[in-house]
C-alpha cells in the first residue's frame, strides 16, 4: 500500500480553477496506467491526501477531491507515485501547499462544560474576573476537569487552557473547603491570562509565560497571597 499525507500548510492562497477532471477520467487514466482494474473513492480527508493499495489484483485509491483541478503532468506523477511507490512527488506537494484551503480542518470535539462543583461554582468565578480584569473580553468557555484519583490528581496541572478549543479546564483537586477561594479564582484568572495573550515567538521559539504575562499576573488582587499558600499547600 502507497500513502502519502501532508502537513498542512501555515498560508492560505485560492484554488486556480480550470475545467478539471472527472472521477471517470481519473479512474481510466489510472488503470492504463497501472495496467490493473481501478477503484477510485474521491474523500475529503485533510490529512490522508492520497492513499493507494492492491488487493486481489484491484488498484484501491483514496483520492482527494482537490485533486481532480490538478493539471495531467500531477496527475501522471501521481500514477508513477502508486507504481513505483518511492518515486517523489514534488509537483503533487508544490500543488497541495498552493491549494491549502481546500484542505477541510477538522472541527473541534464539542466541550460538555462542568461549571457546578461541589464547593465551587466555576461560572460565576468566570464572570466576575472576566469582568473586573478583561472587560468582559474573554471569549473562552471553562469547565472542570475530569475526576480521578488522588495521584493522578497531583501530577496534572492546576488548570489548563486549549487554543484549538478555546476551552479554560480546572482541575478538580481544587474543589475543595479546604482549598480558598482567592486560590480557586487565581488559577481560573492565569488561564484566563492565557486565552487573552495567547502564546508569544521569540527566536523562533513558543513563548507561554511572556514577561507580559507574568507583569499582568501579578495585578490579580491577591496574588501573593496565593503563591504563599501554593508554595505552602501543593
Amino acid at each position: 500500500m502507497v500513502y502519502l499525507s501532508m502537513p498542512r500548510p501555515e498560508f492560505n492562497t485560492q484554488l486556480s480553477l480550470f475545467s478539471g477532471h472527472d472521477e471517470r477520467f481519473i479512474t481510466e487514466y489510472f488503470r492504463k496506467k497501472t495496467g490493473k482494474p481501478v477503484s477510485l473513492i474521491l474523500t475529503d480527508n485533510s490529512t490522508s491526501i492520497l492513499s493507494a493499495r492492491i488487493k486481489s489484483g484491484v488498484v484501491h485509491i483514496r483520492f482527494h477531491r482537490m485533486l481532480l483541478n490538478a493539471g495531467i503532468d500531477i496527475i501522471a506523477e501521481i500514477a508513477e507515485f502508486i507504481k513505483a511507490k518511492s518515486r517523489r512527488t514534488p509537483l503533487l506537494r508544490e500543488f497541495i501547499k498552493k491549494n491549502s484551503t481546500c484542505l477541510r480542518n477538522k472541527p473541534p470535539r464539542a466541550v460538555h462544560a462542568v461549571l457546578q462543583g461541589r464547593y465551587h461554582n466555576l461560572g460565576h468565578l468566570y464572570e466576575a474576573i472576566n469582568r473586573d480584569y478583561f472587560e468582559g473580553r474573554v471569549t473562552a468557555s471553562i469547565t472542570w476537569g475530569a475526576r480521578g484519583t488522588k495521584r493522578a490528581a497531583r501530577r496534572r496541572t492546576l488548570g489548563s487552557y486549549s487554543v484549538h478549543t478555546n476551552t479554560i479546564r480546572i482541575n478538580p483537586v481544587l474543589d475543595k473547603r479546604t482549598v480558598p477561594l482567592y486560590f480557586v479564582e487565581f488559577i481560573i484568572y492565569h488561564e484566563m491570562l492565557h486565552a487573552a495573550i495567547g502564546v508569544g515567538k521569540k527566536a523562533g521559539r513558543n513563548i507561554v509565560h511572556s514577561q507580559e504575562f507574568k507583569r499582568r499576573e501579578r495585578l490579580f488582587r491577591d496574588y501573593e497571597k496565593a503563591t504563599v499558600w501554593e508554595r505552602a499547600n501543593l
